[in-house]
């Protein structure tokens, strides 16, 4: 870890900015330099409500921020329409980028920031969070194990909440244009993360959208969902949405075992995250019930996971910053590939539901 902490810079005052402002301030190898709003005076308040440091800059732009020779990175929270933007000129101003999802409305538009990164060698981050919880390394653990798990054959993810009525009406995530994929930008995004995680980032042949999606009166995505097929006999479906009771499920189900998680975007604890595991299941005698009985296994975490998400960053920037290493691209290729089935899923929705062949 550098001895000298990681300086970020972040461009608007977003909800998710709060927390993402604390994961900073709580990770060890980071600290608060600035933050630019499209005032100051919001800027001021946003840094004051959220215990920022004397020490941070405020700016009544996001350019300052950029122009900032004291910012090493800046954190991205803006509506998902201006990421392309925002997030070249970032890279350009050699500004690593840790950027919030959905990244992009498109993947030629993901393309171009990713470019901008690589180009000017910094690195690139999506935040998506529960990726850096200890507990996503220990069930990969399981998924990976032939003689407990087997092999994969269906994943099934599910994120929605409902929502409410104040934002289904003035959110900017049911605005199309500043987030026009709406509830599958927003929460399908966690989903599809989840899949591919769960088949170690192979991407899909086709995806089929679901029937029956519904729609705000300005043709914002609500609810939605999809089936993902590899066409080897490997399928995962997932459901998203704005209009449903709050459930975060994960299952995995293989040839030899299975694994369920039910609070995989945002842990019901932050110190400690479970999940259940079963090997070898069956039923009883006259299907009286089941056995063996689920294993539950709980992590525990030093940190909250976007505290944890923000350290990997900034070990990773460090790391740049001496000297040391090119930036990591691994986050880059699997930011793509969610974009990618993003894009089939909505293309396949305005397609009249028409199976869409996945291109990289």
């Amino acid at each position: 870890m550098s001895e000298k902490p990681v300086r970020f810079g972040i461009l608007g005052c977003a909800n998710i900015a709060r927390k993402v402002s604390r994961a900073i301030l709580l990770a060890p190898n980071a600290k608060i330099q600035a933050v630019g709003s499209r005032s100051a005076e919001k800027a001021a308040r946003f840094a004051a409500e959220n215990s920022f440091p004397a020490t941070a800059k405020v700016y009544g732009s996001y350019e300052a921020v950029l122009d900032d020779p004291d910012v090493d990175a800046v954190y991205v929270p803006l509506p998902t329409s201006l990421h392309v933007k925002w997030g070249v000129l970032a890279a350009e101003k050699k500004k690593h980028l840790l950027l919030e999802k959905p990244v992009a409305l498109s993947s030629p538009e993901l393309d171009k920031i990713l470019a901008a990164c690589e180009g000017n060698g910094v690195q690139y981050m999506d935040a998506t969070m529960w990726m850096h919880h200890p507990r996503t390394p220990k069930m990969r653990e399981f998924l990976s194990d032939p003689n407990r798990f087997g092999k994969l054959k269906t994943v099934h993810s599910i994120f929605c909440y409902d929502a409410g009525p104040d934002f289904l009406q003035n959110d900017i995530r049911v605005k199309p244009d500043l987030d026009a994929h709406g509830a599958l930008g927003d929460a399908g995004w966690y989903c599809i993360r989840a899949i591919l995680w769960a088949v170690d980032y192979r991407l899909p042949t086709t995806v089929t959208a679901l029937r029956e999606p519904e729609f705000n009166q300005v043709g914002v995505i609500l609810s939605c969902g999809a089936t993902l097929s590899w066409g080897d006999g490997t399928a995962a479906t997932f459901y998203c949405s704005f209009l449903t009771n709050l459930t975060m499920d994960v299952t995995c189900s293989g040839t030899k075992g299975s694994l369920h998680v039910h609070d995989f975007v945002i842990p019901y604890r932050e110190d400690t995250a479970s999940f259940n595991v079963a090997s070898g299941s069956r039923f009883t005698q006259m299907a009286l019930g089941c056995e063996p009985a689920p294993e539950e296994h709980t992590v525990a975490a030093e940190l909250p996971q976007e505290a944890l998400m923000v350290r990997e960053f900034a070990r990773l920037v460090a790391i740049i910053g001496n000297g040391g290493s090119e930036p990591e691209k691994k986050w880059a290729v699997i930011s793509r590939k969610t974009q990618l089935v993003l894009d089939a899923v909505k293309a396949s929705i305005e397609r009249g539901f028409e199976p869409v062949v996945v291109k990289t």
